[in-house]
């Protein structure tokens, strides 16, 4: 993978701006954190050398300095709502959170339960949080937020909701998700503040877009796709740009809620420190790219499995037409197209050669190796025993898992486990190479080579399940598919 992002810079000059904006707010800030602190891996995607933790690490540095508030929306509570890539619900995602963070020494100063109006299912959280030695605090529902703000920047408003009580420089406000409040905590802390008479001042993190690269740049569409489902739409900060006489890119949302935002900031601070919803971010990314091209490369890339992906949770009944429609025109916009991505034709080839469902990975090294569907192994097993075998320097026509050990788990998958496809799939021929390597040589050295896969990309003719994509993504591998099942059936497990 060609470099693109520097960043032990990213971390140094990151963690100096968040300490410069804390000076000039007198020594207290809080910075709302949009996107994912852990695992940011649409960065890592889009800017090669990103490390996924970079935040945490930004953080790391400033640990001393810092504590964490968890925002969650009591509606979200409420209707369980779930994280999608973690398959979790909201309340859960806080406790994992709040692990998180204690696990490498951050405060977690409490939780703040928003958007309060006597749900029983907040109230019980809340005690759950409690029983645990948790601090909550909560924040209530106020009607025409953030319309109505007399009212908001009021007693009977932002005066009602609980004050969130902290002891560090940096309040980091973070969330399971979006919509759960991060601002309105943020706003509620400064009223409070101000009427004590105290200093306090307020930030927002946000990656993307990134406001000092082009509209028009990879890395900024990039960003388009992958909020494609929200609707977001990246545009010229107009703010920014009567204020300063300079060009910045910022997003929909926050141009149209900046008037609101900064009249609030006015009534609470008698002044508001801002003249651009650009000015309230303290994102250091655009200063850290050290080539241009290789992440230009990279977000093209991403928005080709960013379509993948929306052509999939459309032919899943996920989704509906307009994420895709948007994709569509920004590919158009961009000059690329789905078969771009290098693995796409390697694997429709050998679907086209076989009669049957193919999978193809393009190795970090640019070496490119398939897999058919067999009556012994799935097309994904047979392309990662292909894969290790590569990067271990096997030769090809070396058999790593033999009839012999494989007949034994069909028998026990349908037999006894009652499952349809005799098949094995890729966690399951993985452990039986594990088990393999502890009395063969060369089962070893494949098994050996299996963190060699990281950045690979991967691509297969039909929808795979839900298993298959956890596994790859937990060996740091990029998947696409083909919108298409390999049956006709109605029903399809993960």
């Amino acid at each position: 993978m060609k470099i693109g992002f520097d960043n032990d810079k990213y971390v140094k000059l990151q963690s100096e701006h968040i300490r410069k904006r804390i000076h000039d707010f007198g020594g207290k800030l809080y910075l709302e954190f949009g996107g994912k602190l852990f695992d940011d891996y649409h960065a890592s995607r889009v800017l090669p050398g990103f490390e996924p933790d970079s935040k945490i690490k930004m953080l790391m540095e400033m640990k001393d300095e810092a504590e964490v508030i968890v925002v969650i929306s009591a509606d979200d509570i409420e209707r369980n709502k779930q994280r999608g890539d973690l398959g979790i619900t909201y309340d859960l995602d806080t406790l994992r959170l709040i692990d998180a963070f204690r696990s490498i020494g951050l405060m977690v100063g409490g939780v703040c339960i928003t958007h309060c109006r006597g749900q029983e299912a907040s109230i019980s959280f809340q005690k759950r949080l409690e029983a645990l030695g948790i601090k909550v605090y909560r924040l209530y529902y106020i009607a025409d937020y953030p319309a109505n703000l007399p009212l908001i920047v009021s007693s009977e408003g932002f005066g009602k909701n609980d004050f969130i009580e902290t002891s560090k420089p940096l309040v980091v406000i973070t969330a399971p998700g979006p919509g759960s409040g991060k601002m309105a905590v943020c706003l509620s802390q400064l009223y409070h503040h101000h009427e004590r008479g105290e200093t306090a001042g307020y930030a927002k993190f946000e990656t993307f877009p990134v406001w000092n690269l082009p509209l028009d740049h990879p890395v900024n569409q990039a960003y388009e796709a992958a909020t494609a489902d929200l609707n977001d739409e990246n545009m010229i900060d107009p703010w920014h740009l009567g204020a300063y006489g300079v060009t910045a890119v910022n997003y929909n949302r926050d141009v149209e809620t900046f008037p609101v935002l900064n009249t609030m900031l006015n009534r609470i601070l008698g002044e508001s420190p801002y003249k651009s919803p650009t000015d309230m971010g303290v994102n250091m990314v655009g200063n850290c790219i050290c080539d241009d091209e290789a992440c230009r490369d990279a977000s093209r890339q991403e928005v080709i499995r960013r379509w993948f992906t929306a052509n999939c949770e459309l032919r899943k009944g996920m989704a509906d037409e307009k994420p895709l429609r948007k994709l569509e025109l920004l590919m158009n916009e961009m000059g690329i197209t789905a078969e771009m991505r290098p693995p796409v034709i390697p694997a429709r080839t050998k679907a086209q050669q076989t009669g049957s469902p193919a999978v193809a990975f393009s190795l970090p090294d640019g070496r490119t190796v398939t897999g058919k569907t067999s009556s012994l192994l799935g097309a994904l097993s047979a392309c990662m025993l292909n894969a290790l075998k590569a990067l271990a320097g096997i030769d090809d026509g070396v058999t790593l898992l033999s009839p012999e050990i494989i007949h034994p788990l069909q028998e026990l998958k349908v037999k006894q486990l009652g499952n349809s496809n005799p098949r094995l799939h890729v966690d399951e021929a993985l452990i039986a190479l594990s088990v393999c390597a502890v009395s063969d040589p060369t089962a070893a050295k494949a098994m050996a080579a299996l963190s060699l896969l990281r950045g690979s990309e991967a691509h297969s003719t039909v929808i795979l399940s839900a298993n298959d994509s956890k596994v790859l993504g937990k060996l740091g591998m990029n998947l696409t598919c083909d919108a298409a099942y390999e049956s006709h059936k109605l029903y399809h497990p993960n």
